[in-house]
């Protein structure tokens, strides 16, 4: 899933995400609904029949199709993935290039498509994903635990681990 946050000045740049500078993709531009994202292939970002994993490929297509949604929210807004489709159309080599368009936005949601070529400028993947707009929101296990220690009464559930 992923979670952009928003901000308008200065040039476009990717939001903070160790997974996603970990990878390594650069964002090329992000405007009016539009974006495009680029990623050297690593041998780290292979799979055993040394082209691009899958997974690389979709975070790529992810990231494209967030930021084009990203470039239409407002201050403080990000978007967080609801879901995602990605055909496979040939292997990945050399550098992904990753574009991204909204094609309908609402006022809580967005849907985008985008493509991914290879450095040769081969069609490499096509998606298509549904974002929603969101304010960042305080999540993840500290909030769960601060939650369990001012309700005595609360046990954990499914979700509170």
């Amino acid at each position: 899933m992923t979670d952009s946050s928003s901000s308008k000045a200065g040039p476009a740049t990717l939001p903070e995400s160790p997974f996603v500078d970990r990878l390594g993709a650069r964002l090329l531009s992000a405007a009016d609904g539009a974006s495009e994202v680029a990623l050297p292939l690593q041998p780290d970002h292979m799979n055993t029949w040394d082209v691009a994993h899958g997974g690389v490929t979709m975070t790529l297509a992810d990231v494209a199709l967030a930021m084009a949604a990203r470039s239409l929210a407002g201050d403080g807004v990000g978007v967080v993935t609801v879901e995602m489709k990605v055909n496979f159309m040939q292997p990945g080599r050399g550098e992904l290039r990753a574009t991204g368009r909204v094609l309908h936005r609402s006022t809580t949601m967005a849907y985008c498509e985008g493509e991914i070529r290879d450095s040769e400028g081969h069609f490499v993947a096509k998606a298509l994903g549904t974002f929603k707009y969101m304010r960042r929101l305080a999540v993840g296990r500290e909030v769960r635990q601060q939650r369990l220690r001012s309700d005595p009464s609360a046990t954990p559930g499914p979700s509170d681990g």
